[in-house]
């Protein structure tokens, strides 16, 4: 059986032997403002609640699949 530990009793912590750990995300992402139709952002809300994922991150994560399979956008005007 594990024993539970109240840390509510310690007034202090030593945190000067912690392993200092490096963050793999920092400087990875970069913030933009982007102007999206409000189709968009309803059909990516739609899917983040079923996936539980912010439709922020699932857009990021669509957007990436695209770069990475290197689709071509297909533009056709009408004349």
């Amino acid at each position: 059986m594990r024993k539970e530990y109240d840390f509510s009793k310690r007034k202090e912590y030593d945190f000067s032997k912690m392993k200092e750990i490096k963050n793999p995300y920092l400087g990875k992402k970069k913030a933009i403002g982007i102007n999206l139709s409000p189709e968009v952002i309803d059909y990516f809300k739609e899917l983040a609640e079923k996936t539980t994922l912010p439709y922020q991150k699932l857009i990021d994560l669509y957007l990436l699949d695209c770069v990475r399979r290197r689709k071509k956008l297909s533009l056709h005007w009408a004349a």
